[in-house]
């Protein structure tokens, strides 16, 4: 055989080796897997009920989204949602769930790049002379049982990422840590709803209260002047039972409305993550009359996607899904990765630095899944399926946060119609009791009229005041579902 043959062969092992580096290359310039696009929007361009809540927003002064709580011009509310935003353990517990996927996505990026570590050890053996390697050491003029062996070194290793599965890793794991930053600003918005929604409630039953309160007093006028004149010998034991009743009738709806204060302020105090009976104090002597801004509408449906965190969420879920149908993928092709070692090994720690306890050391290694009975297709296939399930969540938030709107404008609509015919029934049913107690007084009428009335004014007068907490619940309502609370 020629000189030329040996020469040929290490040329083509070369060539092979050249073109399959080049063809790693080239696959390491993609990754497999579907690339990700953002589906179409669904939305409607106009809200239904846009056009009523028109009217009523022309009677209230605009607010901005971003903090929408300032807009009632109550400082104690405003005080009460940031204390809220400071103090609350689900807010704490978010932010910690966002640290979790920031360290998460941090490891799926570093899997991308080689890693190395330092190692030094000594190790003191005493070797039996009935293993193998001692029966032939033993042998050996000189042999010594007992060794110390030194040794110390660095190794560095690196996959080579060829069908990009670590890229669609990281590409899964920022998506993720995106959804739980969006996630977190679900929790703010939640936080700054509920506290808001629990002192509006808070000041509804403090006015239901006081309501009813007035109303005690005046039956209690009442069955004075019933008892004068039944001293006085024009009067019945009759009237003076209906009076009685009606007064116990009034004190009866106290009670619940002090239970639903109670358990409103203990609300508070666990959404600003105090003990329940903290700030009670605080909201029992306060006399602030807040006003409801004005609700508005002018970027329609399609600001949802950029305001709203759960569809913000459930997008970045559906990314990360498509990602990991790239991860699933890539486990059809090979698996390269190399390494490096430099060290020194030495039964004498004298010559452990030296050119003959040099131990230097190049592996590469190679790994393919050729034979596993279909487990790469159907770990394939749940990807798809749990993009699939992500797509049809984030269709479904879309739907959802369009209703959650159309829901909250037909709410502050017809409240605030309630509210204005509220107005005009109290106002008749005022002047109705007067004038049937002046004619009672006058003999003109019975004391069942006058109580009768006094009936339906209390009534009406404590709607009034659950639909006027009722309609600033339903502006919070309108400010959650429009994603509003952050910048």
């Amino acid at each position: 055989m020629s000189k030329k043959a040996p020469l040929g062969l290490v040329r083509h092992a070369l060539t092979v080796a050249a073109s399959a580096l080049v063809a790693f290359g080239l696959a390491a310039c993609s990754a497999v897997g579907p690339d990700y696009h953002t589906p179409e929007s669904e939305l409607p361009k106009l809200y239904q009920h846009a056009e009523e809540l028109a009217s009523v927003n022309a009677a209230r002064e605009p607010v901005s989204l971003d903090t929408w709580w300032s807009g009632f011009n109550d400082p104690v509310l405003t005080k009460i949602v940031q204390r809220a935003l400071d103090q609350n353990l689900d807010m704490a517990a978010s932010i910690a769930r966002v640290e979790q996927a920031r360290a998460a996505a941090n490891l799926a990026g570093a899997e991308l790049l080689p890693q190395g570590s330092a190692y030094g050890d000594v190790t003191k053996l005493r070797q039996s002379v009935e293993s193998p390697l001692g029966k032939i050491g033993s042998q050996v003029p000189g042999y010594k049982r007992g060794q110390t062996l030194y040794s110390v070194g660095a190794a560095a290793s690196w996959e080579i990422d060829i069908a990009g599965g670590l890229r669609r890793g990281a590409e899964a794991a920022n998506a993720e840590l995106q959804a739980a930053e969006a996630n977190h600003l679900g929790v703010r918005i939640m936080v700054a709803a509920e506290a808001a929604d629990a002192y509006f409630r808070v000041r509804g039953a403090q006015n239901r209260i006081v309501i009813a309160e007035q109303q005690v007093k005046t039956n209690q006028g009442l069955l004075d002047l019933v008892r004068l004149r039944l001293a006085d010998g024009i009067g019945a034991e009759r009237e003076q039972a209906q009076a009685e009743a009606q007064l116990a009738q009034t004190r009866v709806t106290i009670p619940p409305l002090r239970s639903e204060l109670d358990t409103q302020l203990n609300r508070l105090d666990v959404l600003m993550g105090a003990q329940p009976g903290t700030y009670a104090a605080e909201l029992r002597d306060s006399t602030s009359e807040p006003t409801v801004p004005q609700v508005a509408l002018a970027q329609g449906p399609a600001n949802l996607l950029q305001r709203r965190p759960d569809v913000i969420a459930a997008e970045r879920h559906l990314a990360a899904s498509n990602a990991r149908i790239g991860v699933a993928t890539a486990e059809y092709y090979p698996k390269v990765s190399i390494s490096a070692l430099l060290g020194f090994e030495s039964l004498s720690a004298s010559k452990l630095f030296t050119a003959q306890a040099f131990q230097p050391a190049a592996p590469a290694g190679l790994r393919w899944r050729l034979f596993d009975f279909g487990r790469v297709d159907a770990e394939v296939v749940g990807a798809k399926g749990a993009y699939a399930e992500a797509l049809a969540n984030y269709r479904k938030s879309m739907l959802q946060a369009t209703a959650d709107v159309e829901g909250a404008l037909i709410a502050l609509t017809q409240l605030d119609a309630q509210s204005h015919e509220l107005a005009n029934e109290v106002g008749a049913q005022q002047r109705a009791r007067n004038a049937s107690e002046d004619a009672y007084k006058g003999g003109a009428v019975s004391l069942f009229e006058v109580l009768d009335q006094d009936r339906q004014l209390l009534a009406a007068r404590d709607q009034q005041a659950k639909v006027q907490a009722d309609n600033a619940r339903a502006a919070v309502s309108a400010f959650r579902a429009l994603g509003g609370g952050w910048s």
